[in-house]
């Protein structure tokens, strides 16, 4: 250090900021006090900080960098820890590849440097603060995730809500009883107040991830994860105990994944939560994810469907028998589009069933059956006791396998509406699909009304979309239509505001429907392919995934990149 100090304080002279005799002083001072000339000098306000920083910078060819303005990465922190990071004096600030970007105050220390280089695993990239502004970042940055959650709970308080177990769902169970703790403890506190604030945002799923050095917590909001706090790793274990707690799961099990339930109440409303614990290499993983029925628009006029399709699915559901299939990828809104129309076609003569897994949603008049595997009760040994119930309406939640696909086309033929979900990318494919889990073509054309492919579009926020210049032969070029771009185009791009954070605001629902006409089943019970599939239903005027998506975004109502990123091209 005192090399150092010799190197700085002629630093300091040759760019003016000090005199002979205030550099005389400041010396004696930084002896008698032990500590460095740096420290002296900015802690005394002898010099000022950033012209100290740019002049050791200048003479050492080393960017400066403004701590105050900074702010270190995760990963960045993760690569060293807090006390090492305060014993030698660096602050680790931005990690690409294997490339460790760190402040340091004193960058010819090599020894110092060396241990952190070995201790890191990475190459190291210099640049140059002061030990004062180093320490503070250092206290700020590794105890970030504490000061987070402190804001946290000053800014929403402590939620109002009572939890129930999923065997005694009358009855509403204290917290502490839950936790065998004080409501008040800071682990508590903390997964009420993520759960209250997914809640809020209108999240769909919270994922507790445990890392070497670090937990992160995200919500899944329109589809997309996007990071919250990040908990202190101390509080790992307290955290993913308090969630088994409350799910009836077995905490000391922490070799084997987990499934649960819970239900809550908050603002006068019950929300239901599946529990997901899965073990990693740094500890258990937990997913929950939140069914909140008072969030749920259960009407086919609140989807966001084109006219178009909403009339094609309007007519199905309307039919006397036949089989109606909605499909697309997990996540992409299957359950609620079924939900809804059920919803719409309950009355006091129908018996409607349902066999799910799980029951998402509890809809009144529905009679809904959890499949059980470990019990024996699958999708088709629930359809087989189903079909002695003498339903009219039969809702699967998924069609799996061939004994579920062959029960389902035979209840759809023998006077019985079926509706479920298939994974296939879009509506001529799942034809192609039934044939492949080896039902006769006949078969398939004959059981089935309606086939149609959905998936979940963000709506871009009002408040701050901003408009821009597309030429017409880009947006035909994606898949649209003169006829699209007759009534007028106005495309829009995200920007980002304090209301939507990102650009984009709730979701939509982009439907590709394709009724079985009587060209559709020739050409399927003649063998043809899903290409002659598509390219008659394309004639007789299917609207596809595609081109939905562009005639939304003509009108204002997503963004082109986001039909880009959640449709295939035609």
């Amino acid at each position: 250090m005192a090399r150092f100090d010799k190197k700085l304080g002629s630093i300091l002279l040759a760019a003016e900021l000090l005199d002979e005799e205030s550099l005389e002083r400041a010396t004696e001072l930084a002896a008698e006090e032990q500590k460095s000339l740096a420290q002296v000098v900015i802690e005394r306000g002898m010099v000022d900080e950033r012209a100290f920083v740019g002049s050791v910078a200048l003479q050492m060819n080393i960017p400066p960098i403004d701590l105050s303005r900074a702010a270190a990465s995760d990963d960045a922190l993760a690569c060293l820890p807090q006390d090492m990071a305060l014993y030698y004096g660096v602050l680790p600030l931005a990690k690409i590849g294997n490339v460790l970007t760190m402040a340091v105050a004193n960058p010819s220390d090599i020894l110092k440097l060396d241990d952190v280089q070995i201790i890191t695993g990475c190459d190291i990239r210099l640049v140059v603060s002061t030990e004062v502004s180093i320490r503070k970042a250092i206290e700020k940055s590794y105890n970030r995730g504490e000061a987070e959650m402190e804001q946290l709970f000053e800014n929403l308080g402590d939620p109002d809500m009572e939890f129930k177990t999923t065997e005694e769902e009358d009855e509403d169970l204290d917290l502490t009883e839950l936790t065998g703790g004080s409501e008040s403890s800071p682990v508590v506190r903390l997964v009420n107040l993520l759960i209250y604030q997914a809640v809020r945002d209108g999240c769909s799923d919270i994922h507790i991830e445990p890392f070497e050095k670090k937990i992160r917590v995200r919500y899944r909001q329109d589809g997309m994860l996007r990071e919250t706090i990040s908990p202190p790793k101390a509080m790992q274990s307290a955290i993913t105990s308090r969630i088994k707690i409350m799910a009836d799961l077995d905490i000391a099990e922490k070799r084997r994944p987990q499934d649960g339930k819970f239900q809550i109440r908050l603002d006068a409303r019950n929300i239901d939560f599946r529990v997901s614990i899965l073990p990693t290499i740094h500890g258990e993983k937990t997913v929950l994810r939140i069914l909140d029925s008072g969030n749920l628009a259960l009407s086919l006029d609140n989807l966001g469907f084109e006219t178009k399709a909403l009339d094609d699915f309007r007519n199905a559901i309307n039919s006397p028998y036949g089989m109606i299939l909605v499909t697309g990828p997990t996540g992409s809104g299957k359950s609620t589009t079924l939900y809804s129309a059920l919803r719409e076609m309950m009355n006091i003569e129908d018996n409607v069933i349902t066999v799910e897994d799980p029951v998402e949603y509890q809809l009144e008049g529905v009679n809904q059956v959890p499949v059980n595997v470990k019990r024996g009760l699958t999708f088709a040994a629930a359809l087989r006791s189903i079909l002695r119930q003498d339903p009219d309406t039969i809702m699967i939640g998924e069609i799996r396998d061939r004994e579920t696909v062959e029960i389902a086309v035979k209840a759809a033929l023998t006077g019985h509406l079926v509706l479920s979900t298939l994974h296939t990318n879009d509506a001529p494919s799942t034809i192609t699909r039934m044939l492949d889990m080896g039902v006769d073509p006949f078969m398939v054309a004959s059981s089935t009304v309606l086939v149609s492919a959905q998936r979940l579009g963000r709506k871009l926020c009002e408040e701050c979309r901003e408009e821009v210049e597309i030429k017409t032969e880009a947006i035909l070029g994606l898949g649209a239509t003169e006829e699209d771009l007759a009534a007028g185009c106005h495309i829009y791009r995200p920007t980002g505001c304090a209301r939507c954070a990102g650009g984009y605001r709730g979701r939509f629902a982009l439907l590709e429907t394709m009724p079985m006409s009587e060209d559709v089943k020739r050409i399927i019970i003649d063998g043809g392919s899903i290409l002659e599939i598509k390219r008659m239903a394309l004639t007789e005027g299917m609207v596809t995934l595609r081109r939905c998506g562009i005639m939304n975004a003509i009108r204002g109502k997503t963004s082109l990149e986001e039909v880009v990123q959640v449709t295939m091209a035609d």
